[in-house]
C-alpha cells in the first residue's frame, strides 16, 4: 500500500516548540485520513530545528465507494416535495427509488452512490488545509513572495514543502498543491552549513537515509541519545562524570540538527560559588551541561556543549567561543553571591514591609509573621524544637530579596540554605530556609527534618487558609495560587512523615491570625478539610487504592485524621483481597440490601437492638453473638489504630452470616419475627461500619 511523505521546511523553530508541533502534524493529518474513509497503518512524525517531517505508511490508494440510503417523502406526496427528494439524490425518476413500508405509511427510499477518489487528490484537498490552521502557539507572517504579499501565518518563514505518495516499489508522485506561493515537490536541503545543497527525496526510507548523509539526524530521539553517549564518554574519558539533565538534553537536541559534543573549561575561582549557581548559570545561558569530579561528587571547572557543525579547528573556536561568554557570567555570579553574603538574612526583612503579597492579604511581612505563629503551634505537634521553627519560619522568605535569587529565581530557598550556614544559623534552621517549599509536585522529596516538616506546613496552611478566607478557590482547570499543589503537599507531609494533628484545628488558627474576616469563617475549616479530603482522594487513587474503598472510609468522616484514613484504606484494600472479606462484602452487601427494600415498603428503618427472646434458630442466636464479639474486638483494634486486627475481627464473621443467609428465612410470617430479623442484618450493617461502609464498595 502507499505511503505519503510529508515535510514543512522553514526556518530555526524553536526548540521549546519542536514535540508538540510534530504530533500535531501527525494527529491532524492522520484524523483527516480516517475521517475521508482512509485508514492507514502506522504514522510517525520527526521535528529538527529547520523542518517538521511525517511519514504515513499503508494508506489505501483510494478511498471506498460509498452507498447511503436517504428518505424521502411519503408515496403521494406533493409534487414540490418528490421534485426536491429527486434532486437531492440525483434519481432521475421515482422509478430508480425503492418504497419502504412504516407504521407511519409508505415512503419513497433513495440510494446515492458516491464513487471514491484517489488518496492522492484526498491528500492534495486536506494538506494545504492543515497547514494554513496549524495551531502554533506563536505565529508570524513575513513578506512578500514572487510580488504578492504573504498570507501564510507560520511558526518561522516556510520555504519548501515536500509532498510524495506512491508505493514502495514504483516512483512516487508529488501531491500537488500550493500554500502562499510555495509549490510541493521532492526538494529538501541538508545541514544549513555542511550540506546546504538541494536534495531530491522519493519516500522516506529515502528521505532519512540522504538527510543523514547530508549531516541531518532527523530523529529527536535519536539526536539525544548521540549527546547523551557523546558527552558521558567525553566526561568518563578524563576521569570525570557528566551532571545528567533531561529537560536541558531535550531543549539541546532540538537545537542542533547535526549534534557534536566538545569540553570547555572555566577558571577555579569560580568553584566557590554554590553548585547550584554554577549549574544555573552555565545552563540558562549557555545551554551546556556541568560535570563532577567522579572521585570527589563535586563539581569541577569543566562544562560540556553541543555544536551543530564538525569544525575544521575540531571545535576550538566554537569552545572558546561559550567559554568567552560563560566566563562573564560566572563573574556576575560570583559578584551577586559575595554581595549577598555581606547582609544578614533577617536584615533584608524590613523591605517585605513594601512588598504586597496579595492586596486582600497584606504584605509579605504580615505573612512572615503568621507562618512564624503557626509554625510555633504546630512544632510540637511533629516534634520539632518551638525556637528553631520559629527561626526558620522568620528566615525563610529573606532570600526572595538576593541578588541571586533575583537572577535565578529557581535557586529560592536553597540558597536561604546556603545563607543561613554562612551567618551561622542551626543546621536545621537552614534546612528549613530550603525545605519549607517542598514538596512541590508528586516526584519531590518530602522533608523528614522536623523543623522543616513544621516550617513547610505553616506556609503551605497559610496560604490555603487565607485564599480560601477571601473565596479564591480552584475552579475547574483554574488554580493560578497553586492551591491543589499546596494541598497535596500537607497530605504527604502528613502521610509519609506518619504524623497525627488535627487539620481542623490547625486551619481554625491558621484562621484567626488573619486580618480578613469571613461571612462564613465557622464554616471555613470544614470547607477546606472537604478540599484536603478529595485531593487526598486524588492521591491514594494515584497510588492504586481503589476510589470505592477511599469512599467506603471517608463515609464514616473523620476526615480531619489524614493518617488514619490513609492506614484505614490500606488495610481494607488487603482484607478485601482474602477469600473472608470477599465473602464478607458479599453477605454484608445482601443484608443492605435486604433491608433498603423492606425500609422502603415499610417506610421506616430497622435501627435498634433485636430482642433475644424471639431467636427460635441456632443460626441467628450464632450471628448475634458473633456481631457482639466482632463489634467490640474491632472497635478495640480500630481504637488502637490497629487496623489490621479490626479486619481479621470482620473475618470472624463470615461463617455465621452465610449460615444465617443459608437457614434463616428473613420475611418471616410472624411480624414480631421479621421486624426481629431485619434490626439483626441492620446489627451487621453497623458492625461493619467500625472499620468502612461497605455499600460504597464495588463487588
Amino acid at each position: 500500500m502507499p505511503e505519503l511523505l510529508l515535510e514543512l521546511f522553514s526556518e530555526e523553530i524553536p526548540a521549546r516548540m519542536q514535540a508538540k508541533a510534530a504530533d500535531d502534524l501527525r494527529r491532524m493529518v492522520t484524523d483527516k485520513l480516517v475521517a475521508e474513509g482512509l485508514v492507514y497503518e502506522g504514522a510517525k512524525s520527526f521535528a529538527t530545528p529547520r523542518r517538521l517531517a511525517l511519514t504515513v505508511h499503508g494508506i489505501p490508494a483510494r478511498q471506498p465507494d460509498l452507498k447511503t440510503e436517504r428518505r424521502g417523502p411519503k408515496v403521494g406526496a406533493p409534487d414540490a416535495a418528490v421534485q426536491g427528494f429527486l434532486k437531492a439524490t440525483g434519481l432521475k425518476s421515482l422509478d430508480e427509488a425503492k418504497i419502504q413500508r412504516d407504521p407511519k405509511g409508505d415512503f419513497y427510499i433513495g440510494l446515492i452512490e458516491k464513487p471514491g477518489r484517489d488518496a492522492i487528490d484526498v491528500l492534495a484537498e486536506i494538506l494545504p488545509v492543515i497547514i494554513r490552521t496549524f495551531p502554533w502557539p506563536k505565529s508570524m507572517r513575513w513578506g512578500a513572495r514572487s510580488g504578492k504579499p504573504g498570507s501564510l501565518s507560520w511558526v518561522r518563514p516556510l520555504h519548501a514543502i515536500t509532498a510524495t505518495f506512491g508505493l514502495e516499489t514504483e516512483e512516487p508522485d508529488v501531491v500537488k498543491f500550493e500554500v502562499d506561493g510555495i509549490e510541493t515537490g521532492q526538494t529538501t536541503y541538508g545541514h544549513r552549513f555542511m550540506a546546504p545543497e538541494a536534495i531530491s527525496v522519493r519516500r522516506f526510507e529515502d528521505y532519512e537515509a540522504k538527510l543523514k548523509a547530508a549531516k541531518v539526524i532527523l530523529d529527536p530521539q535519536a539526536r539525544k541519545d548521540i549527546i547523551f553517549a557523546d558527552a558521558k564518554e567525553l566526561t568518563f574519558a578524563q576521569g570525570f562524570e557528566l551532571v545528567e539533565d533531561q529537560v536541558l538534553l531535550d531543549e539541546v537536541s532540538g537545537l542542533v540538527e547535526w549534534p557534536i559534543v566538545m569540553m570547555g573549561s572555566f577558571e577555579e575561582e569560580y568553584l566557590a560559588i554554590p553548585e547550584e549557581v554554577i549549574r544555573a548559570t552555565i545552563r540558562n545561558n549557555q545551554k551546556c551541561f556541568v560535570v563532577r569530579d567522579s572521585k570527589t561528587g563535586k563539581l569541577t571547572n569543566k562544562f560540556v556543549l553541543t555544536a551543530n557543525i564538525e569544525a575544521t579547528d575540531g571545535g576550538k573556536v566554537i569552545v572558546s567561543g561559550n567559554e568567552r561568554v560563560i566566563r562573564p557570567r560566572l563573574s556576575d555570579a560570583k559578584f551577586f553571591y559575595e554581595t549577598d553574603l555581606k547582609t544578614k538574612l533577617e536584615d533584608r526583612l524590613p523591605k517585605f514591609e513594601q512588598i504586597v503579597f496579595h492586596e486582600k492579604l497584606g504584605t509579605q511581612a504580615a505573612r512572615i509573621k503568621r507562618i512564624e505563629r503557626l509554625a510555633a503551634e504546630i512544632a510540637p505537634l511533629v516534634g520539632a524544637d518551638v525556637a528553631k521553627a520559629t527561626r526558620a519560619a522568620h528566615l525563610a522568605k529573606a532570600d526572595l530579596l538576593t541578588e541571586v535569587v533575583g537572577e535565578f529565581p529557581e535557586v529560592q530557598g536553597l540558597m536561604g540554605r546556603y545563607y543561613a550556614k554562612a551567618q551561622g544559623e542551626d543546621d536545621s534552621v537552614a534546612a528549613a530556609c530550603e525545605e519549607h517549599y517542598k514538596p512541590q509536585g508528586p516526584a519531590d522529596r518530602v522533608p523528614t527534618d522536623p523543623v522543616s516538616v513544621a516550617v513547610a506546613l505553616a506556609d503551605k496552611i497559610d496560604t490555603l487558609v487565607g485564599f480560601w478566607a477571601i473565596d479564591e478557590k480552584p475552579t475547574g482547570s483554574k488554580d493560578p495560587y497553586a492551591l491543589r499543589r499546596a494541598a497535596l503537599g500537607v497530605i504527604r507531609l502528613i502521610a509519609e512523615n506518619a504524623l497525627r494533628l488535627s487539620l481542623m484545628k490547625v486551619a481554625a488558627s491558621a484562621l484567626a491570625g488573619l486580618s480578613v474576616n469571613p461571612a462564613d469563617a465557622q464554616k471555613l475549616p470544614s470547607d477546606l478539610l472537604a478540599f484536603f479530603a478529595d485531593r487526598l482522594k486524588v492521591q491514594l487513587r494515584e497510588q492504586g487504592a481503589r476510589h470505592d474503598l477511599v469512599d467506603a472510609v471517608f463515609a464514616l468522616g473523620g476526615q480531619d485524621d489524614l493518617l488514619m484514613i490513609v492506614r484505614r484504606v490500606d488495610a481494607l484494600g488487603k482484607f478485601l483481597d482474602s477469600d473472608d472479606g470477599k465473602n464478607l462484602l458479599a453477605g454484608t452487601k445482601r443484608a443492605s440490601n435486604i433491608l433498603s427494600i423492606e425500609e422502603k415498603k415499610d417506610k421506616r428503618s430497622f435501627d435498634g437492638a433485636p430482642d433475644a427472646a424471639l431467636y427460635s434458630l441456632a443460626e441467628e442466636k450464632a450471628l448475634a453473638k458473633a456481631i457482639g464479639e466482632v463489634k467490640a474486638e474491632a472497635s478495640a483494634a480500630v481504637a488502637k489504630e490497629d487496623f489490621a486486627a479490626a479486619m481479621s475481627a470482620m473475618a470472624k464473621l463470615r461463617p455465621p452470616v452465610d449460615a444465617f443467609f443459608d437457614k434463616v428465612r428473613v420475611n418471616d410470617d410472624d411480624a414480631k419475627v421479621r421486624e426481629n430479623r431485619l434490626k439483626l442484618l441492620n446489627e451487621i450493617r453497623s458492625a461493619t461500619r467500625a472499620v468502612a461502609d461497605f455499600s460504597k464498595i464495588q463487588d
